[in-house]
């Protein structure tokens, strides 16, 4: 394994809360922290005039503690956000709203499509928010949080109607990338005892469903609905599997390689594209969905690019 983010994250908070069962042979710490601290404290927020009038990308970024816009697809630098300590993988309402969570911050801001200041700071109290997901049928704001105090498992958080619910599944102890389908089903994949663990929450039940896919993964990726299948990333393969789920059975009808990638694990499908970030480079790819293959786009000049996302313009 690399010396990703990934592993860098999971890694260190094994050594920190001093768990067992962590699935990884070694220690590397982040050293980064303060610094990623110190820089979003310092820095100012900038978006150039006019911006919400087009579809923007959004890439954060956990080496620069910054969240970055790009217009899309034109991938032109038009603005920054700044102020995070470590801004994770993303999600967007129907209105185009951005909510970003921020690990070390214990909170989700959000942020109206195009605007510098945010709308609103959602706080995840001694959680450790890791991605999340809107379900397109209530509004609904899925949080996966990728453990708890006191050297707890993580959760799902879902906050709806003014109100917060918290889901836990006693197969998954770390918390890592979440997604609802089109009819209010979100999805989920973990890690427990160093292995992947992959589950459902149906609309409306009060518990986790855990499902058996078909494909080996060691550590799982983004988790998204593409309009047909349950597409789940392949960490160490640079690859997107799109899954027809079943009951409690996971069944891989297609498969999207993301030539080129580094660790592409925050991906975001936009209609016939994938954007990935990849996490153990410096860039930003797009790719033809699911066609995949060779990158057909490249956006430099990131720290350690993590979650992607697009917001369409108003």
């Amino acid at each position: 394994m690399r010396n990703s983010d990934f592993g860098r994250r999971v890694m260190s908070l094994c050594a920190v809360l001093a768990l067992t069962g962590c699935g990884f042979s070694g220690v590397v710490p982040d050293q980064a922290s303060g610094a990623i601290r110190a820089a979003a404290a310092s820095d100012t927020s900038w978006v150039a005039p006019g911006v919400g009038r087009q579809n923007l990308l959004y890439i954060s970024d956990v080496g620069t503690g910054k969240v970055n816009l790009y217009s899309y697809p034109g991938g032109k630098l038009v603005g920054a956000l700044s102020g995070f300590q470590r801004p994770q993988a993303m999600c967007v309402n129907k209105d185009g709203d951005v909510f970003i969570p921020d690990l070390n911050a214990f909170k989700v801001f959000e942020y109206r499509h195009g605007a510098k200041k945010r709308t609103a700071a959602l706080s995840d109290p001694g959680q450790d928010p890791d991605d999340c997901a809107v379900d397109p049928t209530t509004g609904a704001l899925a949080v996966a949080n990728l453990s708890s105090p006191y050297s707890g498992p993580g959760n799902v958080i879902v906050y709806a109607h003014g109100k917060r619910t918290v889901f836990r599944d006693p197969q998954i102890r770390y918390y890592m990338f979440c997604g609802y389908d089109d009819h209010g089903n979100l999805y989920l994949d973990g890690m427990s005892s160093g292995n992947f663990q992959f589950a459902e929450l149906p609309k409306g039940s009060r518990s986790f469903v855990n499902i058996t896919l078909d494909k080996h993964f060691r550590y799982g990726g983004a988790v998204q609905w593409d309009g047909h299948d349950v597409a789940v990333g392949d960490y160490e393969s640079n690859a997107i599997y799109q899954f027809a789920i079943d009951g409690t059975t996971g069944t891989k009808v297609g498969e999207t390689r993301l030539g080129g990638s580094n660790y592409a694990i925050g991906f975001w499908i936009n209609g016939s594209k994938v954007i990935g970030p990849n996490d153990d480079s410096t860039s930003v790819m797009y790719w033809d969905y699911p066609g995949g293959g060779r990158h057909t786009k490249r956006i430099g000049g990131l720290h350690t690019p993590w979650g992607a996302v697009v917001s369409p313009a108003k």
